[in-house]
């Protein structure tokens, strides 16, 4: 079990509370797509991911990346029992949709980099190191039926 202290938990609910989960979902899968090119496999089905411009204005990309968010939605309501939250999506992930789990931590990159960009100067390395222990914790939950 993860230890949150106060200040991460409000943190983290005060973040997702305020982001626009249309632009920070698109904005991150599309920057894991274009930096990571060898994630797009999972997309075959999303049309044209051909370039940067193609992945930034691709629908399917915008709906996937909100979906994320929303997923992320019930973690944060579920800060004390990720794991459980996410073992469904854990086998669906594995099993069915053989995505390799490190894009779950290339996502989660992404993601910090978007946000720390949205948030500017309020983005401090404590809301930094909370954001980060977050999606790690997330990430660890997504990739555990692969152990």
């Amino acid at each position: 079990m993860v230890e949150w202290t106060e200040f991460e938990r409000a943190t983290i609910q005060n973040l997702f509370s305020k982001m626009d989960y249309d632009t920070v979902g698109q904005q991150s899968l599309a920057r894991c797509l274009i930096v990571y090119p060898w994630t797009q496999r999972y997309f075959g089905n999303f049309g044209n991911l051909y370039n940067a411009a193609a992945i930034m204005g691709n629908p399917n990309v915008a709906a996937h990346g909100k979906l994320i968010l929303h997923g992320l939605d019930r973690a944060v309501k579920n800060m004390d029992d990720i794991k459980a939250t996410y073992a469904e999506l854990s086998v669906l992930h594995s099993e069915k949709l053989k995505v390799d789990p490190d894009n779950f931590r290339l996502l989660a990159d992404c993601m910090t980099v978007v946000v720390a960009a949205q948030q500017g100067a309020a983005f401090t390395p404590d809301v930094q190191a909370a954001l980060q222990k977050f999606l790690s914790v997330v990430v660890s939950a997504l990739g555990r039926q692969y152990h």
